[in-house]
């Protein structure tokens, strides 16, 4: 008897015609009911909205991102699933088989879906976590991918060595701002803790609206912010800075790569190398690791990732400096540089943090050296003459910005809310008086949801006749951030010297810190209208470059002048001390009873670009001047004038932040595709 499935093959491959079979129709009824059956219906995942999914993995700890809605379907689909890089165990795989979600995933999503019971909480762990859910709301997840796809297996693997260095760089920085044992007191299955210790680098709140609530903190009761570069005996007196600036050692004591410590006979500085250096061997092995995987064709980033992990070992930086410099767009693809840079984020601003920042290079900074390479010379003289003396031009070697972009920021460079989107490196040393290294980030708040959040922002500032003239294209903050970033290297800089006395020594510390970036964003807005006198940039270019740098200085303002420890924040008071000078001189209107762009809010900001030229020509000229100078009295009048008065500017300022902190600023997460 001939098999009916072998029969139906027979038939259809002969050459005759086989005989017709009669269709049963009862019988098809039962077979298409049984396909059915064994084709099991596509899940859909639309209980959560991408905004909410991201939100609440952010707020559960988890490492889960919501890509795009590729398909516009409102359904989460796997292809569009993102995991994160980060202190988490869980992986794409874990989660995606193919091309469906895997029973891991489910349980996740479903837990999503669900409230924690917090019915029988205390009053005040319930009004503690209230308050880390505001904190955590005042941060949009953003997403930066890299695509790995399209490197080599050299790439691929060198990467793992550079997570690991990162994920080790993050741990050195939380001992120097005694987090390590905050972070492991916090308990497992508190992950709303977990969250914010994480995003901020320490249990404290850092978000305009919670960085002054004593509730909120990721521990219960809340710890002291006591430091691990300083002895925790000193720094209960507000004013401990001053009283080491007294020792006889105060050279040693305020050195960038040490620690403070205090043996009972006074203070002494141990260096970083002795006081964290199990860890900063480890750093040195990654680094080693991953230059043993490139060939002669990375020979630049070899030599570096070397150098590098010499320091690690011997806390002299310059070599590295050295090497680090020496890589640029034209011999490697990649970017790294690790190792302790900035000192912003410490009370007396002397204490270099680690970071680490890995990048893939954008040739598109070509273009731009091209541009400014046969001007620079040019532009560290005019920079001298709007100092005036005793300061005296340089012959300044800088390179001009290389275009990143980014791959992973760690530690001091992996900011709770935005990213540093420029940079010019070392601070310090040899390397630095050459003009060192300068960067710019040109991946970050390209993404559609960042462009149409700050839209939204401006028109609620801006009145019509100059929002119509503002531009969210990245391309028009970015002339802003190559110039200053330049500028850093141009004028009085920080290893500049006025009888003997560096910046630090000078103003101190922190007024130091905001004075160097102040004279680069004041160098920055005086420059982009220089270019178009030199005919190296459009009036319309400027414009669009002017307008923005405004909105850079709105979104600053909007974060409060100093944080919740009283400590000043440099970029709010520059952009303050900014914004305020040419309000005061015309060059920006407060049309009090005029509607903003959005139609909604009364009241809005109106900049008449030709009253802008010349008042920016004034500050220039009393910035750099005081630099040059070190007129410590000048830098506190301007302080005093635009940052701390009580005033009709400070009232305005107000009205910045509330319309400006409406919408979430941007927290980076990471991802990589491989």
């Amino acid at each position: 008897m001939l098999n009916k499935s072998l029969f139906a093959v027979s038939c259809a491959l002969a050459l005759t015609a086989c005989p017709e079979k009669k269709a049963d129709p009862v019988k098809a009824e039962v077979d298409a009911g049984t396909a059915a059956a064994a084709v099991p219906e596509k899940k859909v995942y639309k209980a959560l909205s991408r905004i909410d999914f991201n939100a609440r993995a952010q707020e559960r700890f988890l490492p889960l991102f919501w890509r795009t809605d590729a398909n516009k379907d409102g359904s989460l689909d796997p292809a569009e699933l993102v995991t994160l890089i980060g202190p988490w165990t869980l992986s794409q795989a874990d989660l995606v088989k193919g091309d469906a979600f895997t029973p891991k995933f489910d349980e996740l999503y479903a837990q999503l879906q669900t409230q924690p019971d917090e019915s029988k909480l205390a009053a005040e762990e319930k009004t503690r976590r209230d308050a880390l859910r505001l904190e955590l709301s005042q941060g949009k997840a953003t997403l930066v991918e890299t695509d790995l796809t399209v490197g080599t297996d050299a790439d691929r693997k060198a990467f793992d060595h550079f997570a690991r260095a990162a994920a080790l760089i993050e741990k050195l920085y939380a001992r120097q701002h005694g987090g390590v044992e905050q972070s492991a007191a916090i308990p497992a299955d508190d992950t709303l803790s977990r969250a914010v210790s994480f995003r901020n680098q320490s249990p404290f709140c850092v978000a305009p609206a919670t960085e002054k609530d004593a509730a909120c903190n990721a521990l219960s009761p809340a710890p002291a912010r006591l430091f691990g570069l300083y002895p925790a005996a000193i720094q209960a007196d507000p004013k401990f800075c001053a009283t080491l600036e007294k020792e006889k050692n105060k050279a040693d004591l305020m050195g960038h790569f040490s620690v403070v410590t205090e043996d009972g006979k006074g203070f002494k500085a141990v260096p970083y190398t002795e006081a964290f250096k199990d860890d900063m061997e480890a750093v040195a092995v990654e680094l080693e690791s991953a230059a043993a995987l490139f060939g002669d064709d990375e020979l630049a980033l070899k030599n570096y990732l070397g150098a590098a992990a010499k320091a690690f070992r011997t806390n002299d930086w310059e070599p590295a400096n050295e090497a680090w410099v020496a890589m640029g767009a034209l011999n490697s693809k990649w970017y790294l540089r690790v190792g302790p840079d900035e000192t912003y984020g410490e009370p007396c601003s002397w204490k270099a943090h680690f970071h680490l920042q890995l990048a893939r290079i954008n040739l598109a900074s070509l273009e731009w050296q091209k541009k400014l390479e046969p001007v620079k010379a040019e532009m560290e003289n005019t920079l001298a003459a709007l100092a005036g003396a005793p300061y005296k031009a340089r012959d300044v070697q800088f390179k001009l910005p290389d275009f990143i972009d980014v791959t992973i920021n760690a530690a001091d460079q992996r900011n709770p809310h935005g990213a540093t989107i420029g940079q010019s490196l070392p601070n310090w040393g040899k390397v630095a008086e050459k003009g060192g290294r300068t960067v710019v980030m040109t991946n970050l708040y390209t993404d559609a949801d960042s462009r149409e959040n700050l839209e939204k922002q401006v028109a609620s500032l801006y009145c019509k006749a100059t929002f119509d003239g503002f531009s969210s294209d990245p391309q028009a903050a970015l002339l802003s951030v190559v110039l200053h970033e330049a500028a850093h290297n141009l004028g009085p800089a920080h290893d500049y010297k006025v009888k003997g006395k560096t910046d630090d020594e000078a103003f101190g510390g922190p007024l130091a810190s905001t004075m160097e970036e102040l004279k680069a964003q004041t160098s920055a807005l005086f420059f982009t209208w220089w270019l178009v006198e030199k005919k190296l940039l459009t009036e319309e270019e400027a414009k669009h470059a002017t307008l923005r740098d405004i909105v850079w200085g709105f979104g600053h303002i909007s974060r409060g002048m100093y944080d919740g420890a009283q400590r000043p924040k440099p970029y709010s008071q520059l952009a303050s001390i900014q914004l305020g000078s040419m309000l005061k001189a015309g060059a920006i209107t407060w049309k009090a009873e005029e509607k903003a762009a959005n139609g909604a809010d009364v009241g809005c900001f109106e900049v008449d670009l030709a009253k802008w030229r010349p008042a920016v020509n004034d500050l220039g000229k009393r910035v750099l001047a005081a630099k040059g100078k070190a007129d410590k009295k000048d830098a506190e009048a301007m302080k005093a004038s635009f940052v701390d008065a009580k005033d009709e500017w400070a009232n305005l300022r107000t009205t910045i932040a509330e319309r400006w902190l409406r919408a979430p600023k941007a927290t980076f997460v990471y991802s990589v595709k491989r």
